[in-house]
């Protein structure tokens, strides 16, 4: 039987533990070296004080501030929305203090993996046709497209072949023709056009649109030997003509494509994305601070390492400033979160919009204490870069990219920023998949990986079942991506996740 503790309390300093089960009042559990005794129900997952609290003091729970006291909190009391309040606090920045050179491997015992390598030296983990729509009007064709492709047969012929992916997305057209909301989407569309996950494209036009295709194409600095096929409706003569011509042109692609093969290369070439949705409590106890291990092995075998999601970071980048790899990047992060908070001001919201529902019904309170729990995805190493939105990601090691962290637009923007593969972590039951990269699903408890078995790959909840450690399981989790990389299945792909999930970042007006 699994050993799940009544109360989970991570550091000597915190106020707050956190129940391992659902927990009734009166219930006497140990907690360091006392007694607390519960004063309410707590459900699984949420926080439980373990001595008094002052109204107005801060709480803390990873050994850092996730709130103040609304009121007077006894030893045992439930904490929640009814009695944990966010505010604002100052916080020191303490620039590179804590950035320390990588320990990488030496060569000879760096892991591989077998993926495709690209002519411009770039490796994919799959091998993809793509249908890409400049403008939401051709939307329509580009899916007809992709379903006539996998449900003619055509592609049995071709098993090197992993499928043909419809691009598709809800703009394009009635906005700006120059500035930063035409310029973020064609930035996403030009990060797919140069992805290694495809090896040869449509970009489907209506013809009348805003985003041109000949703007899109003629900035971007395609490899060599990758076919790109442009056309649109208008030109073609219309819906059906359009079909007929893309599946034509597709088709003509697929004995050329279809001649890559997977070859054996250095985990270095890894770019692995993370992204956390629908979080709990335990989030930031099991699986975010398993795949940061991940992360942190990746980085050791000289690969790389993407976290991204500022609005869900805010309140940690103070800690994040101080594992930069100089003040210039530190800084970078810091005018990130500014701009966010400009952004929501600006739109009557605030950076506490977050946790969401179900992230409150799984025992979150605060964007603070979220903040702390997603920030683990990036481990331990030192933070090299601070990148745009869907902008490429160049250096080795640790990256933040500034993303929303509304998932699908998160995902979108760190697939258009390289990564070939994704790990998404969920307390709730996130159902993800982002095509044409593979996403491994990270369950933060048992419950969840057992209610929802079909969807999720890794049970990070033997953490708490003391079935295994964080490294342990970071370990595992490395080398599972290992595997996807080479072209094992995730759970998401084998359900069909990912178009959908195409989803561009919108900034800007719509007029």
């Amino acid at each position: 039987m699994p050993n799940i503790p009544t109360l989970i309390h991570l550091r000597d300093e915190d106020d707050v533990a956190i129940a391992g089960a659902d927990l009734g009042a009166g219930t006497e559990t140990r907690v360091g070296g006392g007694a607390v005794v519960l004063r309410a129900d707590a459900p699984r997952g949420h926080k439980v004080a373990v001595h008094d609290i002052a109204a107005g003091s801060a709480v803390r729970r990873y050994g850092q501030v996730i709130g103040f006291a609304g009121r007077d909190i006894a030893a045992g009391e439930h904490i929640h929305l009814h009695n944990l309040e966010y505010r604002e606090f100052e916080r020191a920045y303490e620039f590179a203090v804590d950035a320390q050179p990588e320990q990488l491997l030496p060569a000879d015992q760096r892991a591989t993996f077998q993926g495709y390598v690209r002519s411009d030296g770039k490796v994919g983990t799959r091998n993809y046709l793509g249908v890409l729509t400049s403008v939401n009007c051709s939307a329509t064709a580009a899916k007809l497209i992709a379903q006539q492709m996998r449900f003619s047969g055509v592609l049995d012929d071709f098993p090197n072949v992993d499928g043909v992916v419809a691009l598709t997305h809800g703009t394009g057209c009635g906005m700006a023709p120059d500035g930063e909301g035409i310029d973020v989407l064609r930035r996403v569309m030009r990060g797919y056009l140069t992805h290694p996950n495809f090896a040869g494209f449509l970009v489907l036009g209506l013809g009348c649109e805003d985003n041109q295709i000949v703007k899109l194409t003629e900035d971007v600095e395609l490899r060599s030997g990758l076919p790109v096929v442009t056309a649109t409706i208008q030109e073609l003569g219309g819906t059906t003509k359009t079909v007929r011509a893309g599946v034509g042109r597709l088709t003509e692609l697929l004995p050329e494509v279809d001649k890559v093969e997977r070859t054996a290369v250095p985990a270095s070439e890894l770019v692995l994305g993370t992204n956390c949705g629908g979080s709990d409590s335990y989030s930031g106890i099991t699986a975010n601070p398993a795949l940061g291990a991940a992360v942190d092995r990746l980085v050791a075998h000289g690969g790389t390492g993407i976290v991204g999601e500022t609005p869900e970071i805010y309140g940690t980048e103070h800690m994040l400033a101080r594992r930069a790899a100089s003040r210039e990047v530190g800084e970078k992060l810091l005018d990130k979160i500014a701009w966010w908070q400009d952004y929501t001001a600006k739109n009557g919201g605030s950076m506490d919009n977050n946790p969401s529902p179900g992230n409150k019904a799984g025992g979150l309170t605060t964007i603070l204490e979220k903040s702390l729990g997603a920030v683990a995805k990036g481990g331990t190493t030192t933070l090299r870069d601070v990148v745009d939105y869907a902008a490429p990601v160049t250096s080795k090691g640790f990256v933040f990219m500034d993303t929303p962290g509304y998932d699908p637009v998160s995902v979108t923007g760190i697939v258009a920023g390289g990564a070939n593969v994704v790990c998404f972590t969920t307390g709730r039951g996130s159902a993800f998949g982002c095509s044409p990269v593979p996403s491994l699903k990270l369950a933060t408890n048992t419950p969840l990986y057992e209610h929802m078995s079909e969807d999720m790959d890794i049970n990070a909840g033997s953490i708490i079942d003391g079935e295994t450690s964080v490294e342990q399981l970071g370990e595992q989790i490395f080398d599972h991506v290992l595997r996807v990389a080479s072209g094992e299945h995730t759970k998401s792909e084998d359900l069909g996740y990912g178009e959908e999930e195409f989803v561009p970042w919108h900034i800007g007006t719509v007029m």
